[in-house]
C-alpha cells in the first residue's frame, strides 16, 4: 500500500524547488491570494517554528509579530499558491522545532545568526 502512495505522489503531484531552511530561520512567503475574479500575491516575513513531515506532506509553521501580537501560518510545502520562499537570515537555534518562542518578548525573541 505504502509503495501505491509513493508511486502515485511521484507520478502526479508537481514538486516546486524551494530552498532548504529549518527553525530558527526568518523566511519571506510568497502566495497567492484570490478575490473572486482578481489573484494577487501576498507575502508573510517571519520566523519558522518548525518543519513537519516528509514529501507530499511537508509543512512549515512561521511565526510574526503584528504590532503586539503574534500571528502563527502553517503552510503545507505542497500548495499550488506558494509562489517562491526567500531566506532573509538563518538563525542558530539548538532544537527542532522551537515552541518556546512563543512565550518570548522584547530582547529575549532575538535569534542568533548563524555564521557562514
Amino acid at each position: 500500500m505504502e509503495a501505491l502512495l509513493k508511486f502515485v505522489q511521484d507520478e502526479f503531484v508537481t514538486k516546486k524547488e524551494f530552498p532548504e531552511f529549518g527553525a530558527g530561520d526568518t523566511i519571506t512567503v510568497y502566495y497567492e491570494i484570490r478575490e473572486g475574479e482578481k489573484t494577487r500575491t501576498q507575502f508573510f516575513r517571519g520566523v519558522v517554528i518548525q518543519v513537519k513531515g516528509t514529501g507530499v506532506t511537508k509543512t512549515f509553521t512561521i511565526r510574526k509579530m503584528s504590532g503586539t501580537i503574534g500571528v502563527e501560518r502553517i503552510f503545507p510545502l505542497n500548495m499550488p499558491a506558494l509562489q517562491k520562499i526567500e531566506i532573509n537570515k538563518k538563525g542558530s537555534v539548538r532544537r527542532a522545532r522551537i515552541y518556546y518562542f512563543r512565550g518570548l518578548t522584547g530582547k529575549k525573541a532575538r535569534i542568533k545568526e548563524k555564521r557562514s
